[in-house]
């Protein structure tokens, strides 16, 4: 049975209080009024990490919405208390997806507006949003995005890396088979590939990325994007992979992007000369490796066909 959500979740002044019934918002010392909202789902991008990067019609969504939920209340409440929002929002996350979700979406039957926002950037996007869009979609109701902040697009327009076409992959799995995997996966898609990655794990992915990829791949390390300490770190999955083995402190959010495949110009015949000659020395799997990392083919096709060249 879902937990329903009363009208003491609108956090506005009751009737005869004296206070101003109006919804606002405040930029400095003004007040703004919130026009009224229609009734629907709102998905509110909010910023990343500099609370100046939100827009007005977001504010506006903010403080005129019925129900206002979110990620993480704590979180939510710095900003909403940097813009004179005096609301008390709602949790919906992961853990309370199932029953939060199903409140909200009795709220959107009855008419009220419902405002979701994450801890930061655009809702959907690497959090569990798409099931409470999925639902009110299937029950008729309005879904309606007020763009904004969005970190796997700051890391795209600041790296330097193609932005024709790009294909975001989310966070990597953290084992590091089923990583080797995911990662040869989307390798050779003819776009900039952009990664979500944890600071621990950052040297590992990039030397997972150097070793399936091939080392002289162009790469970019965005830390911390619209913060205090905003890194934006350019070089090859080799170079960059030296230099975060030994960054032991890294902190922060962090996305990674990788530059689009580009067919190898080494021939089949080539190829096959270069695997003869490493697997004279090396194992199967080095070998594939290091003729991957040279010629920039797919690791697994050179491992493929050097087992090919050893039956035959």
């Amino acid at each position: 049975m879902a937990e329903s959500i009363s009208n003491d979740d609108t956090d506005r002044p009751a009737e005869g209080s004296g206070q101003d019934q109006r919804a606002h918002f405040r930029i400095g010392r003004n007040a703004i009024p919130a026009r009224p909202l229609e009734p629907a789902l709102y998905l509110v991008s909010t910023p990343i990490g500099n609370l100046g990067d939100i827009t007005l019609r977001a504010l506006e969504v903010l403080a005129a919405s019925d129900i206002l939920a979110c990620e993480d209340t704590r979180v939510s409440r710095v900003l909403l208390q940097r813009y004179g929002i005096e609301r008390r929002p709602v949790a919906y996350h992961e853990h309370n997806a199932e029953a939060s979700g199903a409140a909200l979406l009795e709220a959107l039957a009855a008419g009220r507006s419902v405002a979701l926002i994450s801890d930061a950037g655009t809702p959907l996007v690497s959090d569990p949003g798409f099931r409470l869009v999925g639902s009110a979609i299937e029950a008729g109701h309005a879904v309606i995005p007020i763009p904004g902040a969005s970190a796997p697009l700051a890391a795209l327009a600041a790296s330097g890396l193609p932005t024709d076409a790009f294909f975001f992959a989310g966070f990597l799995p953290a084992k590091q088979k089923a990583r080797r995997e995911r990662i040869e996966a989307v390798g050779t898609i003819p776009g900039t590939i952009i990664f979500f990655e944890s600071p621990h794990r950052l040297a590992a992915t990039l030397a997972d990325c150097a070793a399936v990829l091939g080392g002289g791949r162009g790469a970019v390390v965005c830390r911390e994007l619209t913060k205090a300490f905003e890194d934006v770190r350019r070089g090859s999955l080799d170079a960059l992979a030296a230099f975060y083995a030994d960054a032991a402190s890294v902190k922060g959010e962090i996305v990674l992007l990788i530059a689009p495949y580009e067919p190898p110009s080494a021939s089949a015949d080539e190829a096959e000369a270069l695997l003869k000659d490493l697997s004279a020395t090396m194992a199967p799997g080095q070998a594939a490796t290091e003729a991957a990392r040279i010629t920039g083919l797919p690791r697994k096709t050179l491992y493929n066909r050097l087992l090919a060249m050893k039956k035959d």
